[in-house]
Protein backbone atom coordinates (compact mmCIF):
# COMPACT_ATOMS: atom_id res chain seq x y z
CA UNK A 1 0.00 0.00 0.00
CA UNK A 2 3.20 2.26 1.05
CA UNK A 3 3.91 1.74 -2.55
CA UNK A 4 1.04 2.46 -4.40
CA UNK A 5 0.62 5.81 -2.48
CA UNK A 6 3.91 6.49 -3.27
CA UNK A 7 4.10 5.66 -6.87
CA UNK A 8 0.22 7.43 -6.81
CA UNK A 9 2.34 10.75 -5.11
CA UNK A 10 4.64 10.69 -7.99
CA UNK A 11 2.29 10.39 -11.00
CA UNK A 12 0.23 13.27 -9.24
CA UNK A 13 3.52 15.50 -9.03
CA UNK A 14 4.93 14.36 -12.56
CA UNK A 15 1.15 15.84 -14.46
CA UNK A 16 1.12 18.97 -12.44
CA UNK A 17 4.66 19.22 -13.61
CA UNK A 18 3.46 18.50 -16.78
CA UNK A 19 0.42 20.64 -16.66
CA UNK A 20 2.38 23.85 -15.51
CA UNK A 21 5.32 23.67 -17.79
CA UNK A 22 2.16 23.70 -21.06
CA UNK A 23 0.45 26.05 -19.32
CA UNK A 24 3.89 28.32 -19.87
CA UNK A 25 4.46 26.86 -23.46
CA UNK A 26 1.39 28.81 -24.38
CA UNK A 27 3.05 31.63 -22.76
CA UNK A 28 6.27 31.29 -23.94
CA UNK A 29 5.42 30.83 -27.94
CA UNK A 30 2.79 33.35 -27.94
CA UNK A 31 4.88 35.95 -26.32
CA UNK A 32 2.26 36.37 -23.26
CA UNK A 33 2.83 37.90 -19.97
CA UNK A 34 5.84 35.71 -18.90
CA UNK A 35 9.28 37.27 -18.66
CA UNK A 36 11.13 35.72 -20.63
CA UNK A 37 9.43 33.88 -23.82
CA UNK A 38 10.64 32.88 -27.63
CA UNK A 39 11.08 36.38 -28.31
CA UNK A 40 11.96 37.88 -24.91
CA UNK A 41 15.25 37.64 -23.18
CA UNK A 42 19.14 37.91 -22.87
CA UNK A 43 19.93 38.37 -26.77
CA UNK A 44 23.00 37.01 -27.60
CA UNK A 45 25.03 36.72 -31.11
CA UNK A 46 23.50 34.62 -33.38
CA UNK A 47 25.55 31.72 -33.82
CA UNK A 48 25.80 31.10 -30.26
CA UNK A 49 21.80 31.84 -29.73
CA UNK A 50 21.76 28.99 -32.72
CA UNK A 51 23.22 26.46 -31.38
CA UNK A 52 22.10 26.49 -27.94
CA UNK A 53 18.46 26.71 -29.37
CA UNK A 54 19.48 23.53 -31.31
CA UNK A 55 20.95 21.77 -29.01
CA UNK A 56 17.70 22.29 -26.43
CA UNK A 57 15.28 21.10 -28.99
CA UNK A 58 17.58 18.50 -29.89
CA UNK A 59 18.20 17.11 -26.91
CA UNK A 60 14.31 17.03 -25.92
CA UNK A 61 13.20 15.43 -29.44
CA UNK A 62 15.72 12.70 -29.02
CA UNK A 63 14.50 12.11 -25.10
CA UNK A 64 10.83 12.35 -26.44
CA UNK A 65 11.22 9.58 -29.55
CA UNK A 66 14.07 7.67 -27.54
CA UNK A 67 11.75 6.95 -24.49
CA UNK A 68 8.49 5.94 -26.37
CA UNK A 69 9.90 3.19 -28.73
CA UNK A 70 8.80 -0.12 -27.10
CA UNK A 71 12.15 -1.60 -27.03
CA UNK A 72 12.90 1.45 -24.16
CA UNK A 73 10.05 1.02 -22.35
CA UNK A 74 10.73 -3.12 -21.83
CA UNK A 75 14.18 -1.98 -20.69
CA UNK A 76 13.32 0.70 -18.33
CA UNK A 77 10.53 -1.08 -17.18
CA UNK A 78 13.09 -3.16 -15.45
CA UNK A 79 14.24 -0.35 -13.54
CA UNK A 80 10.90 1.62 -12.50
CA UNK A 81 7.44 0.40 -11.63
CA UNK A 82 5.48 -0.82 -14.81
CA UNK A 83 2.40 1.83 -13.29
CA UNK A 84 5.24 4.73 -13.63
CA UNK A 85 7.17 4.56 -16.99
CA UNK A 86 4.54 6.91 -18.56
CA UNK A 87 4.93 9.31 -15.27
CA UNK A 88 8.35 9.30 -15.64
CA UNK A 89 8.15 9.96 -19.22
CA UNK A 90 6.20 13.02 -18.77
CA UNK A 91 8.17 14.08 -16.17
CA UNK A 92 11.19 14.02 -17.74
CA UNK A 93 9.99 15.83 -20.98
CA UNK A 94 8.33 18.33 -18.63
CA UNK A 95 11.78 19.24 -16.69
CA UNK A 96 13.41 19.42 -20.67
CA UNK A 97 10.81 21.69 -21.12
CA UNK A 98 11.49 23.99 -18.48
CA UNK A 99 15.19 23.64 -20.03
CA UNK A 100 14.06 25.68 -22.96
CA UNK A 101 11.99 27.93 -21.51
CA UNK A 102 15.56 28.71 -19.13
CA UNK A 103 18.08 28.72 -21.42
CA UNK A 104 16.16 29.37 -25.05
CA UNK A 105 18.39 32.07 -26.45
CA UNK A 106 16.14 34.71 -28.45
CA UNK A 107 17.04 35.90 -32.16
CA UNK A 108 14.71 38.62 -32.99
CA UNK A 109 14.98 39.02 -36.92
CA UNK A 110 11.91 39.70 -38.39
CA UNK A 111 10.55 37.08 -40.83
CA UNK A 112 7.51 38.72 -40.96
CA UNK A 113 4.46 40.59 -39.19
CA UNK A 114 1.05 41.81 -39.71
CA UNK A 115 -1.16 43.75 -37.85
CA UNK A 116 -5.06 44.09 -37.88
CA UNK A 117 -7.14 41.20 -39.30
CA UNK A 118 -4.68 38.83 -40.64
CA UNK A 119 -3.07 39.81 -36.83
CA UNK A 120 -6.26 38.28 -35.26
CA UNK A 121 -7.09 35.34 -37.29
CA UNK A 122 -3.36 34.01 -36.96
CA UNK A 123 -3.93 34.84 -32.93
CA UNK A 124 -7.44 32.87 -33.13
CA UNK A 125 -5.20 30.31 -35.13
CA UNK A 126 -2.39 30.14 -32.16
CA UNK A 127 -5.31 29.21 -29.94
CA UNK A 128 -7.40 26.84 -31.61
CA UNK A 129 -4.28 24.53 -32.08
CA UNK A 130 -3.84 24.85 -28.15
CA UNK A 131 -7.80 23.69 -27.76
CA UNK A 132 -7.40 20.97 -31.07
CA UNK A 133 -4.49 19.23 -29.00
CA UNK A 134 -6.00 19.55 -25.39
CA UNK A 135 -9.49 17.97 -26.62
CA UNK A 136 -7.62 15.56 -28.93
CA UNK A 137 -5.78 14.49 -25.56
CA UNK A 138 -9.09 14.21 -24.06
CA UNK A 139 -10.77 11.89 -26.90
CA UNK A 140 -8.18 9.32 -25.95
CA UNK A 141 -8.51 9.50 -22.67
CA UNK A 142 -5.86 12.46 -21.24
CA UNK A 143 -5.13 10.57 -17.77
CA UNK A 144 -4.46 7.28 -18.90
CA UNK A 145 -2.05 9.70 -22.20
CA UNK A 146 0.00 11.23 -18.61
CA UNK A 147 0.10 8.29 -16.76
CA UNK A 148 -2.09 9.31 -13.80
CA UNK A 149 -4.57 6.51 -14.58
CA UNK A 150 -1.68 3.93 -14.72
CA UNK A 151 -0.50 4.78 -11.43
CA UNK A 152 -3.76 5.22 -9.50
CA UNK A 153 -5.10 1.84 -11.23
CA UNK A 154 -1.39 0.71 -10.46
CA UNK A 155 -0.97 -1.12 -13.56
CA UNK A 156 0.35 -0.20 -17.08
CA UNK A 157 -0.92 1.78 -20.13
CA UNK A 158 -4.46 0.16 -21.87
CA UNK A 159 -3.58 -1.53 -25.04
CA UNK A 160 -6.77 -0.59 -26.47
CA UNK A 161 -7.00 1.25 -29.96
CA UNK A 162 -9.54 3.63 -30.91
CA UNK A 163 -10.11 6.52 -33.02
CA UNK A 164 -12.81 9.19 -31.67
CA UNK A 165 -14.37 12.03 -33.44
CA UNK A 166 -10.98 14.06 -34.36
CA UNK A 167 -9.10 11.12 -35.20
CA UNK A 168 -11.28 10.35 -37.59
CA UNK A 169 -10.53 13.44 -39.59
CA UNK A 170 -6.73 12.92 -38.87
CA UNK A 171 -4.49 10.42 -37.13
CA UNK A 172 -2.67 12.47 -35.14
CA UNK A 173 -4.90 15.71 -34.30
CA UNK A 174 -2.75 16.85 -30.92
CA UNK A 175 0.50 16.97 -33.72
CA UNK A 176 -1.99 18.85 -35.82
CA UNK A 177 -2.98 21.16 -32.91
CA UNK A 178 0.88 21.93 -32.14
CA UNK A 179 1.97 22.45 -35.39
CA UNK A 180 -0.93 25.46 -35.62
CA UNK A 181 0.18 26.98 -32.72
CA UNK A 182 3.48 26.55 -33.53
CA UNK A 183 3.34 27.94 -36.82
CA UNK A 184 0.57 30.62 -36.07
CA UNK A 185 1.64 34.06 -35.13
CA UNK A 186 1.51 37.92 -36.00
CA UNK A 187 5.35 38.57 -35.54
CA UNK A 188 7.34 35.41 -36.63
CA UNK A 189 10.97 36.11 -35.60
CA UNK A 190 13.96 33.97 -36.90
CA UNK A 191 14.15 32.40 -33.26
CA UNK A 192 10.52 31.46 -33.84
CA UNK A 193 11.05 30.18 -36.87
CA UNK A 194 13.86 28.02 -35.73
CA UNK A 195 12.11 26.53 -33.13
CA UNK A 196 8.50 26.29 -35.57
CA UNK A 197 10.97 24.50 -38.41
CA UNK A 198 12.62 21.83 -35.48
CA UNK A 199 9.52 21.36 -34.05
CA UNK A 200 7.73 20.44 -37.26
CA UNK A 201 10.55 17.90 -38.61
CA UNK A 202 10.63 16.08 -35.22
CA UNK A 203 6.66 15.52 -35.10
CA UNK A 204 7.18 14.59 -38.83
CA UNK A 205 9.79 12.01 -38.15
CA UNK A 206 7.95 11.00 -34.77
CA UNK A 207 4.84 10.31 -36.10
CA UNK A 208 6.47 8.07 -38.80
CA UNK A 209 8.17 6.02 -35.63
CA UNK A 210 5.17 5.44 -33.56
CA UNK A 211 2.58 4.48 -36.57
CA UNK A 212 5.73 1.81 -36.98
CA UNK A 213 4.86 0.74 -33.10
CA UNK A 214 0.94 0.96 -33.69
CA UNK A 215 1.50 -1.32 -36.49
CA UNK A 216 3.59 -3.50 -35.03
CA UNK A 217 1.00 -3.60 -31.48
CA UNK A 218 -2.76 -2.94 -33.62
CA UNK A 219 -1.74 -5.15 -37.06
CA UNK A 220 -4.27 -4.78 -40.00
CA UNK A 221 -6.70 -2.78 -37.64
CA UNK A 222 -3.81 -0.15 -37.61
CA UNK A 223 -3.51 -0.43 -41.22
CA UNK A 224 -6.96 0.11 -42.36
CA UNK A 225 -7.13 3.25 -40.14
CA UNK A 226 -4.20 4.56 -41.93
CA UNK A 227 -5.86 3.65 -45.44
CA UNK A 228 -9.03 5.58 -44.41
CA UNK A 229 -7.94 8.70 -42.57
CA UNK A 230 -4.92 10.89 -43.49
CA UNK A 231 -1.64 11.46 -40.90
CA UNK A 232 -2.17 15.28 -40.27
CA UNK A 233 -4.00 17.70 -42.63
CA UNK A 234 -7.71 16.96 -43.05
CA UNK A 235 -9.09 15.83 -46.39
CA UNK A 236 -9.77 18.67 -48.92
CA UNK A 237 -6.56 20.42 -47.73
CA UNK A 238 -4.19 18.74 -48.66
Amino acid sequence: MIGRAAALIYGVASYLAFFCSVLYAMAFIGNYLVPKSIDVGPVGGPVQSILTDVVLLGVFAVQHSVMARPAFKRWWTTIVPVSCERSTYVLISSLLLILIFWQWQPIITTIWQVDGWPASTLTAIYWIGWLTALAASCMIDHFEMFGVRQVAAHRGPAAVFKAPLLYRVVRHPIMLGFLLAFWATPHMTAGHLLFAAMTTGYILVGVRLEERDLVAQFGAIYEKYRQRVPMLMPRGLG
